[in-house]
């Protein structure tokens, strides 16, 4: 269980925290050496000179201060300096007392992690609303762009959450490959999916499906087309290795059917052509039945 936290956002991010395992007899900054050994003792000096870390009783933490296991400590992540800024800007589409609507581009993850601090969506978003429980409802891949929900009220949150959980919500996508000349659409495709070896990857294996996905033709464009693609269920990269299984990997896919070497830079002229284009489902709240589409265009 996530513990509140004793700091308060800063520039739009929430702190980190990490329980203590104990046994250091040398002191949290040993501690913090050791556990994050690309952070330097200097800047940990730093941070605790500002209060920056803290325990879950709001005690600012000292180089010597003890590590006792089950405790837990607050910290800020720093990435200034080493983060580059991703040139594409987000849209909101609607806000209301519940929910947060926006239009995500290319490239910018969804919340933070790995090299990704700042120039993600959730940050951008707390940032530029102030609100700061703002949490995603759902997922969409850094590469995806489209319509993704956020919830803004922790009290609604689990009612919205569990439209996604119950398969609830009518979700639109659209995407640019190869054309099928061969294949009848539309066409349902059904399949099992699990992580492949490399974590970031899915693969599919033998065995009763457990993703199933929806494709139509919306146009021809030569050697491409524009498809609308439903997905049924919600597993990790479904809609890319579903259309790379058929032989038509959706255009400018880094990931399937063969991955690109790990730090290859992003290409921005060359975005991954899947767009989550709409969201529609029943207001669990007031009943209502909700709208929301992508003002992009691939």
């Amino acid at each position: 269980m996530k513990p509140s936290s004793p700091l308060p956002i800063k520039d739009g991010v929430a702190p980190s925290y990490l329980w203590l395992p104990g046994g250091q007899a040398d002191g949290m900054l040993a501690f913090l050496l050791m556990r994050f050994p690309a952070i330097d003792e200097a800047t940990w000096r730093l941070r605790m000179q500002r209060g920056e870390v803290a325990d879950q009783h709001g005690q600012r933490l000292h180089p010597d201060s003890p590590c006792r296991r089950g405790d837990c400590i607050f910290y800020y992540r720093d990435l200034e300096g080493r983060e580059q800024p991703i040139p594409f800007e987000e849209e909101i589409l609607h806000q209301d007392q519940h929910l947060l609507v926006v239009d995500k581009p290319h490239f910018l993850p969804v919340i933070p992690t790995g090299r990704f601090l700042h120039e993600t969506l959730l940050v951008r978003l707390k940032r530029k609303t102030g609100l700061a429980d703002l949490t995603p409802i759902h997922r969409l891949d850094r590469e995806t762009a489209g319509v993704i929900l956020f919830s803004t009220n922790t009290a609604s949150r689990g009612a919205y959450q569990s439209m996604f959980q119950q398969r609830e919500m009518d979700k639109t996508y659209e995407a640019v490959a190869g054309t099928l000349e061969s294949t009848q659409l539309p066409l349902i495709y059904r399949s099992r999916l699990e992580e492949a070896e490399q974590f970031f990857l899915m693969r599919e294996v033998p065995g009763a499906p457990n993703s199933e996905t929806h494709i139509d033709l919306i146009e021809r464009r030569g050697a491409h087309s524009l498809y609308r693609l439903n997905p049924v269920t919600g597993r990790k990269h479904q809609l890319r290795v579903h259309l790379a299984a058929l032989g038509i990997p959706i255009l400018n896919d880094t990931f399937y059917p063969h991955a690109v070497p790990a730090g290859t830079p992003d290409d921005y002229d060359a975005p991954l052509q899947l767009l989550a284009r709409s969201i529609a489902f029943t207001d669990p709240l007031s009943g209502e039945v909700r709208y929301f589409e992508s003002k992009r265009r691939l």
